[in-house]
């Protein structure tokens, strides 16, 4: 039995009619005599989609108990047992409650087509996890039921439930999606006409990208390797030289012209790794095509215009933009050129020859020399001729009439070889022609004189110099590939331990890494290091130029115009041309110098990758200097709108209680005493004990946040300090086992009181009936752990984070507000604890509060110096003196911290 098959119809927005396109695509398949059964179904009270489920068979729902309330759910088993050719399930996002089997209904779905029962079901793009941040920043509303698009992409049919937004708009207002009395908010809030236009974009492109990965299965299945232009692709041509930038902006303009068209560029480096081309201009152009919307490639390959061609038709590419032939006219007699041969070979591909400032320049022509050679080897390469050919000449004068006039050439030859192979050309060139004179003067006839009698002895002598010729090429040409091959390998190693050296020291959340000594890694600094020994050098210097000094020759000499950014090694340098070489980046803006040895040319790609690389580093450094900076900010703005959402929400009940029970006390015909008397008291008196209790933690947030928390440490047992937390409503609730002998705590006793007050309670809350908290303590090490155990549902580990953040909800609840955790944490870190939260076995949820039962030692001082003052303000040598305590207890009692507050009745949500 083989797996089912998945159909989804997917929507821009709720009300698009994604649930009854689905009814009515059973009903028609149950019409045709499919067997068809309504896994799940929410209707939500829509009477026109109701309609649809007459006459289709309804699975039963599976009851679920949560926090002492029955759900229902989709039964996955009896979908199974009975098994149906096709079932009906609706949101496919959906989270399951706590207790199911499964977290999510599409891990329901899963299983049944494992089960090789077809699947029709449906989903909203906001619920898609790729776009879910899109669409909070677009509609202000957080998704917290999402799908991996993967799951979506894996079914065999997607299709697209549309609707415009001013249909949506009239079925919302003619309430055929919402009750009446939240149409108005919707209309004005998620339903605007603006959020449904994003949204239904955000679906079609979705879906598009959908199809297109389609059609590549398709033609690769198929093996079409023609184009088919059913969507625009403009690929644009890099060579790294400067004409580069021009031509990303031609593409960029090109695939403007069409909606949605996709600009992609495209690198082609040769095979060999021999073709020189700029890193820096590579690496400007690549971010100038991100920035413009593209997307950058590399390939390898032998033959530039194969390679180009075969990438375009790998993508599917219908445009291609290419930089007009930068060579001269006499070389293009001899080839035709890169763009010529790829507009000849392009097929279906429009091809645009761009036309650029550096046409007809051609490339930096390099004179055929022993490229890299040191002098002394072409000198010897001379002498080496000078003194060898002579001597063999002299050795075959003695030998003439027993070696004949061909074996004479190809000793010569053999000469003129062994010259190559020492000094390179030059030397071989020298060697050719003077072994052609001496065999012309000593050996040819008639000997003695610079002529030739004799046709063979011509032919002979010509072939020798153009055979000489060739073979002194072949050879340096040879040699020098070679050198030139092991140069690049050597550049292609430096270059790929300064990729793992930025790879290693940044992690991928964006925090730096931290070095064998703890301290965080610097990937700018770690950049210059590594260039300052690879090259062993003495200073490397990263110069930036300032903005208001002038872009002039006489700038580079200038101290004054420049700013250092970071050096490694010995004095930096303070301008450009203090060292020995300089790089130069951001179009003049950064410097890197060089100083300690002159740096040959053949480094300079190297040095440019180094100055490419320290230039994003520059970037990326100051990025996150700037994002450190508006991190306050930003938590101080999250602060302030939670803060009044907790104000016009969470203040509002108790007032609303404590208001409707003094107006019962005042009004006309209040009862004078009696029970509806004390317990309208009542009902005031715990309003206004949470509002008081609410305020207080507000307050304290604030002054943690601010830094203006005062702290006064002392030895606290925990056997004095756990009891005195608990509040008198949970005592009941709450089962201790402290045993006796542990060692005394280092904290604050009113603080320490209100965070365990603060963990208990929100223990309590969450703890089934009949199932009391555990309050436990141990020793560890230096420090007391003092776990409070739940029965509770738990937390997700990856929402347990969230529970400390102040004033969050987690699970989407009204009444889930709150900031207890978050000042617990606060206060405990403070203290010099921590508290983390930690899965009870069997289901639940620890908080571990961890405290030190040492004092804390001052940094800095040596071990076995007499104790100082502390971090917290007070003496080592007071904490445990009883006067000061009491003093301190005192006067934190006069402003409002050391009051035990309990909890209030309906207690604080997790998070």
């Amino acid at each position: 039995m083989g797996r089912g098959r998945l159909r989804v119809y997917l929507g821009s927005a709720p009300g698009v009619g994604k649930t009854y396109a689905m009814l009515a695509e059973g009903g028609r398949r149950a019409g045709r005599g499919t067997d068809v059964v309504v896994g799940f179904v929410e209707t939500h009270g829509r009477p026109r989609t109701a309609a649809l489920l007459e006459g289709l068979e309804i699975a039963p729902r599976a009851a679920v108990s949560y926090r002492g309330a029955s759900f229902t759910e989709m039964d996955t088993g009896a979908v199974i047992a009975r098994r149906p050719q096709v079932a009906l399930i609706d949101e496919l996002a959906h989270t399951n409650v706590p207790g199911s089997r499964h977290a999510k209904r599409w891990q329901d779905i899963e299983r049944i087509l494992d089960a090789g029962i077809d699947v029709v079901t449906n989903v909203n793009i906001q619920h898609l996890e790729s776009v879910n941040d899109v669409v909070e920043q677009i509609t202000g509303v957080p998704q917290r039921e999402t799908v991996p698009d993967e799951v979506v992409r894996r079914a065999d049919q997607v299709e697209l439930v549309d609707m415009t937004p001013e249909a949506l708009r009239r079925r919302m207002a003619h309430g055929n999606i919402y009750p009446p009395e939240k149409i108005d908010a919707a209309l004005g809030n998620y339903f605007r006409a603006g959020n449904l236009i994003a949204l239904r974009e955000l679906a079609l492109l979705w879906l598009a990208d959908k199809v297109d990965d389609q059609l590549d299965r398709y033609r690769a299945d198929h093996g079409i390797a023609g184009t088919w232009e059913a969507r625009e692709r403009v690929v644009v041509a890099l060579t790294g030289g400067p004409e580069g930038d021009t031509l990303i902006r031609r593409a960029a303009r090109v695939a403007a012209r069409t909606k949605g068209a996709d600009l992609l560029a495209v690198h082609v480096a040769r095979s060999d790794g021999l073709a020189g081309v700029s890193p820096a201009n590579l690496t400007r152009q690549r971010a100038l095509v991100e920035s413009l919307g593209g997307s950058y490639h590399q390939v390898v390959g032998a033959n530039v215009p194969d390679a180009l061609l075969d990438f375009a038709r790998g993508v599917n590419a219908t445009q291609l933009v290419l930089g007009a032939s930068r060579r001269g006219r006499i070389a293009q007699l001899f080839a035709p050129g890169v763009g010529v041969t790829t507009t000849a070979r392009s097929g279906s591909i429009d091809v645009h020859l761009v036309t650029h400032e550096e046409i007809g320049q051609g490339r930096r022509w390099r004179a055929l020399r022993a490229a890299g050679l040191p002098s002394v080897r072409r000198y010897a390469g001379f002498a080496l001729a000078a003194a060898g050919l002579p001597l063999l000449t002299l050795l075959l004068v003695r030998l003439r009439g027993q070696v004949p006039l061909a074996s004479d050439i190809l000793l010569f030859q053999a000469a003129v070889v062994g010259v190559a192979l020492v000094g390179g050309l030059y030397p071989a060139l020298f060697a050719a022609v003077g072994g052609s004179l001496l065999l012309n003067y000593f050996f040819t006839p008639p000997t003695g004189r610079f002529t030739v009698d004799r046709p063979q002895g011509l032919l002979q002598l010509v072939v020798f110099v153009v055979v000489g010729v060739t073979v002194s090429t072949v050879v340096d040409v040879t040699a020098r590939r070679g050198r030139e091959v092991a140069g690049a390998r050597a550049d292609a190693e430096v270059l790929s331990t300064l990729a793992g050296d930025i790879l290693r020291g940044e992690r991928v959340a964006g925090t730096p890494a931290v070095t064998a000594r703890g301290r965080p890694y610097d990937a700018l600094g770690g950049i210059l290091e590594r260039l300052r020994e690879t090259f062993a050098l003495a200073t490397v210097t990263l110069l930036e130029r300032d903005p208001a000094a002038p872009v002039t020759p006489e700038s580079l000499r200038d101290p004054d115009c420049w700013d250092i950014v970071a050096s490694t090694g010995g004095e930096p340098c303070t301008c450009p041309d203090a060292g020995e070489a300089d790089i130069l980046v951001e179009d003049g803006t950064l410097a890197l110098v060089l100083r300690g040895r002159t740096m040959p040319a053949s480094d300079r790609r190297v040095l440019e990758a180094f100055a490419a690389q320290a230039a994003v580093a520059l970037h990326h450094r100051r990025l996150a200097e700037r994002a450190r900076r508006l991190r306050p900010l930003e938590a101080a703005e999250e602060m302030r709108t939670a803060l009044l959402t907790t104000v016009s929400r969470d203040l509002r009940a108790p007032l609303a209680s404590a208001r409707a029970a003094v107006e019962s006390l005042r009004g006309p015909g209040a009862p004078g005493t009696g029970p509806r008397r004390d317990e309208a008291a009542d009902t005031a008196a715990d309003s206004l004990a949470r509002l008081d209790h609410l305020v207080a933690d507000l307050l304290d947030m604030s002054r943690l946040q601010s830094g203006s928390l005062g702290i006064s440490p002392r030895r606290v047992a925990a056997g004095e300090a756990v009891p005195g937390a608990v509040g008198d409503g949970d005592r009941e609730a709450v089962e201790l086992r402290i045993p006796e002998g542990l060692p005394e705590m280092v904290a604050d006793p009113a603080l320490l009181r209100r965070v365990l007050a603060n963990v208990i309670a929100n223990a309590v809350r969450f703890s089934p009936p009949g199932a009391p908290v555990l309050v436990t303590a141990s020793a560890l090490g230096d420090h007391l752990e003092i776990r409070v155990v739940d029965r509770g549902p738990g937390v997700r580990p990856g929402d347990r984070d969230r529970l400390f953040q102040p004033l969050q909800r987690v699970g989407g609840r009204d009444d889930e507000a709150g900031v207890d955790l978050a000042l617990a944490r606060g206060l405990a870190e403070a203290m010099g604890g921590d508290l983390t939260p930690e899965e009870t076995p069997g289901g639940g949820l620890t908080m571990v509060l961890t405290m030190p039962t040492r004092p804390p030692r001052p940094s800095g001082r040596p071990p076995g110096e007499p104790p100082g003052e502390p971090a917290g303000g007070v003496p080592e040598s007071d904490l445990a003196d009883p006067v000061i305590v009491d003093r301190v207890a005192a006067w934190r009692d006069r402003i409002g911290h050391g009051k035990d507050r309990p909890p209030p009745p309906d207690g604080p949500r997790r998070g």
